[in-house]
């Protein structure tokens, strides 16, 4: 018992050290004056909240123990025919779901807020399944997997830029730069594991949006590109006005009245395609030998190079073909928000799809799909807490570290145990 109190007074006093510079000491301006109020109420209340927590940490311990007991699973086998049903059922689900906002308006589904927040959720399942590739199958730490999703972002707005290209010209381009980009940084990490891989990935991210920064004569610098234009629909634009006279836009081909929600719908459709399609070859792929090679570079590097596995081939392959991922995911940002700069590409994006692999499940793709859901709606479906969004954010996964460490829906691999 006096052990616990002791941790838990150490572990108040080094929160307080922490958090009063950021929540305790606030400078607020009055006029041209600035004054710094001290708000050390908020910081008594943090301290006390751990101090509590600390001391029921042991208990709290047993809970959780207890309920990791019965949490569910994914196999990591081939799919049986139960849940190939179960998973033609939800993507028909989330192909009909935005047009229940059109055909039954008042069930108060489907609207043009939650259809364009799907999207981004498509946006982060693709980048959490290419991420998982490098993280959950082959087992390298990558902090800076925001350095493809910024290239292939870019590939697209400088090709329309500078060449006039449109958005399924540049599609494949656009997962072709990102997947050299990654096969180069694959190079300099060849020898590196752990957290010397971490660095160095991270500094590679930095890397990349520094040069977005300040190559401004063909990036725009800070400013970024604007203008992207949406992608088309066998080459007719989805606009109320054609921007060439004498040609017709979608709607006006299809003979329907214009409605903005049309745009939206179409995105979201194209962003599940892109999802369904990195899904499949992703799961694919880890059914290959190339993905065996993926699980075995993961388990134990000496051991794979003594099978007569090349760790330097499986170690590009995973970086390759993750960051091809990342760059259809980049190319389909551009588009949708018509404009690109590097304050969309931080380390903070970088953390956040990781938390998107870790939250699921490291080498689970159900477990991917589920995190990437829960870290974007929750945000938008809490607004009032949008000043502490990141501070709950950190308190979900430390509280998910205590709980349930291996991710929401780990995945389990067939094993044998041997009789002691």
């Amino acid at each position: 018992m006096a052990n616990t109190v002791k941790n838990a007074f150490i572990a108040a006093l080094m929160t307080a050290i922490i958090i009063t510079p950021v929540f305790g000491l606030q400078l607020v301006r009055q006029g041209a004056q600035t004054t710094l109020e001290p708000q050390w109420g908020l910081v008594a209340l943090g301290c006390s909240l751990v101090f509590v927590l600390q001391l029921i940490k042991p208990a709290l311990g047993k809970v959780f123990g207890r309920l990791r007991i019965g949490l569910p699973t994914v196999a990591a086998g081939p799919s049986t025919r139960k849940h190939l049903w179960l998973g033609g059922l939800l993507i028909a689900v989330a192909i009909a779901w935005p047009f229940l906002g059109i055909v039954a308006p008042g069930l108060g589904i489907g609207s043009r807020s939650q259809v364009d927040i799907a999207t981004l959720v498509m946006i982060y399942i693709m980048l959490g399944l290419g991420l998982n590739i490098v993280v959950g199958f082959a087992g390298l730490l990558d902090l800076g997997f925001v350095g493809f999703y910024a290239v292939g972002a870019y590939t697209y707005a400088l090709l329309y830029h500078w060449g006039g290209w449109s958005f399924w010209q540049a599609l494949p381009l656009s997962g072709a730069m990102a997947a050299l980009f990654g096969w180069i940084l694959g190079f300099p990490v060849l020898r590196l594991r752990g957290d010397y891989l971490a660095i160095v990935t991270l500094g590679f991210g930095e890397i990349i949006r520094l040069l977005l920064i300040n190559l401004t004569q063909w990036t725009g610098g800070p400013d970024g590109i604007s203008g992207i234009p949406k992608p088309t629909v066998m080459g007719y634009e989805m606009t109320r006005r054609a921007s060439e006279e004498g040609t017709q836009t979608f709607h006006q081909m299809m003979g329907w009245g214009f409605s903005n929600q049309h745009m939206v719908i179409y995105l979201y459709l194209m962003a599940l395609a892109l999802a369904l399609v990195t899904l499949f070859v992703s799961n694919r792929l880890i059914r290959m030998p190339v993905g065996r090679a993926w699980e075995a570079l993961r388990e134990d590097e000496i051991a794979c190079r003594s099978l007569g596995l090349n760790p330097t081939r499986i170690k590009l392959s995973a970086f390759t073909l993750g960051a091809m991922f990342a760059g259809f995911g980049g190319a389909f940002f551009a588009a949708r928000q018509g404009l690109v700069n590097p304050e969309s590409f931080t380390f903070i994006e970088s953390a956040l799809i990781l938390a998107v692999v870790v939250l699921g499940g490291m080498g689970s793709q159900l477990g991917v799909i589920l995190a990437a859901i829960i870290l974007t709606v929750l945000p938008e479906v809490a607004r009032e807490f949008a000043e502490y969004r990141m501070l709950l954010f950190g308190l979900v996964m430390v509280l998910m570290m205590m709980w349930r460490p291996e991710g929401l829906l780990p995945a389990k691999r067939p094993h044998v145990e041997v009789a002691r």
